[in-house]
């Protein structure tokens, strides 16, 4: 916890607006000041933060178009549970629910889905429609549910919230996806659903979707367990439509009952967007759903939060209209271009080996080929580069990989191939200053803590 209570010194030009010189941090101020005053030490104090277009770590998306911040702006007041004051914004999600399921090949009408506040809220109600359908339909030993170790941190959260068994299945060399015989192997009569993941967080990998559906086929005929799967598809389902279409993945697959994405990732809008769909609504049991009528009319309701902004729904509508199947399949092609860039330019730097080269998701995830010989390792690289902006994260790969550390880079919408080269350059000037230091460098800490 950051303990750190002492006042805030002010700018002049702000003191001489208010009747002191100083503003109480940790407490709220005796009394009001001016707005612009408020904003101004606002902005004065988010200075350190770094820019987001440098942001090479995250997944969400950081750039849009001016039309589209009015839209942020216009629409945050509108709570979206408020159904009967806001029927409009109400029909617009189930227009861009209908739009998904059509772009998921959804091929009967019977689907139901909801907006969520993003994909880690989308998990948690895919899975507890699993583990409610579970107990539903006999289910009474200890449940679990099946994964692999390189999947978003909210599947273990679930699990652990909801009293759930983790089975995950390790990595191997040469493989940093979820295998179809080991998820076969690892299901019984007490999984409540396997999940397979379209674009790893670690390397951008697509888990065989198809092959681990076969694989669970398989054991329904065998052995008679019929066990749902699940497609985490929170940066790839705006992403596999556009520039993957021969591979299957979604609803085209009997196995496949539920999908969630990311609206603010590559679907293009701002933190605060997630989608959660069924394929039938007999895999969303009636008891989640609760009606709600405090603010007027009678409205299922399954979702954790309650109140919440309709802007990322409506952001989403927008991007949408604005981008159209064309459109995103352009923006996906020049993500997946600067990808294949970076990953040609970190190849021919010497030292680094390219672990994934933006051919699933737009991603590069590089390694050191051997740390010891060059006298450095990724954190200090990823340390090095943020003395030019970027914001590139290091970290270890997931059981049985834990012994390979790695770098990611992201290609979202606006990292263009300009700012691409200029991150090629940082990447080649901190790898030769940093092989040629005259003495060991000390261990950079890989673990953050509050006060940082």
């Amino acid at each position: 916890m950051i303990t750190d209570d002492q006042d805030l010194q002010i700018a002049p030009v702000f003191a001489q607006r208010i009747s002191e010189d100083v503003v109480p941090k940790g407490r709220l101020p005796e009394n009001p000041m001016p707005a612009s005053v408020a904003a101004g030490i606002v902005r004065s104090r988010l200075l350190l933060d770094g820019r987001a277009a440098l942001n090479l770590a995250t997944f969400c998306t950081t750039a849009a178009e001016p039309e589209l911040e009015r839209i942020y702006a216009e629409t945050a007041p509108i709570n979206l549970m408020n159904r009967e004051e806001y029927p409009a914004s109400s029909h617009i999600e189930q227009e861009c629910i209908n739009a998904l399921a059509n772009l998921w090949h959804d091929d009967d009408g019977r689907f139901v889905g909801c907006s969520t506040s993003g994909s880690s809220e989308a998990a948690m109600l895919a899975g507890l429609a699993m583990l409610r359908r579970w107990r539903e339909r006999g289910g009474n030993g200890r449940p679990n549910m099946v994964f692999g170790t390189h999947v978003h941190v909210c599947w273990p959260k679930f699990c652990n919230y909801w009293d759930v068994d983790a089975r995950m299945v390790p990595l191997a060399e040469g493989r940093t996806t979820l295998d179809p015989a080991l998820t076969a192997a690892a299901v019984d009569e007490n999984t409540i659903g396997v999940v397979a993941v379209l674009g790893s967080t670690q390397d951008g990998r697509y888990d065989p979707v198809a092959e681990i559906a076969a694989a669970l086929d398989g054991v329904a005929a065998d052995r008679g367990v019929d066990v749902p799967l699940h497609v985490d598809a929170a940066s790839g389902g705006f992403v596999a439509p556009f520039l993957d279409m021969d591979i299957a993945w979604d609803f085209a697959l009997p196995r496949v009952v539920s999908i969630n994405a990311s609206g603010h990732k590559f679907g293009l809008v701002y933190p605060g967007s997630g989608w959660c769909l069924w394929r039938d609504p007999e895999y969303l049991p009636d008891s989640l759903i609760f009606d709600c009528n405090v603010l007027g009319g009678h409205h299922p309701t399954f979702t954790l939060n309650f109140s919440r902004p309709a802007s990322g729904v409506i952001a989403q509508y927008y991007q949408f209209l604005r981008n159209g199947l064309a459109g995103y399949q352009l923006v996906a092609q020049r993500c997946q271009e600067v990808a294949r860039y970076i990953a040609k330019g970190v190849a021919a730097i010497g030292p680094y080996e390219v672990i994934s080269d933006g051919e699933d998701l737009p991603v590069v995830a590089l390694r050191l080929r051997d740390p010891e010989a060059v006298g450095f390792t990724v954190y200090h690289l990823s340390e090095a580069l943020k003395a030019d902006g970027w914001h590139v994260p290091a970290y270890s790969l997931p059981p049985n990989l834990e012994h390979v550390d790695v770098i990611r880079v992201v290609c979202r919408q606006g990292f263009t191939l300009d700012l691409a080269a200029r991150f090629l350059e940082s990447l080649a000037k901190h790898t030769e200053r940093l092989a040629g230091h005259p003495y060991p460098l000390p261990e950079v800490s890989t673990v953050l803590t509050f006060a940082d």
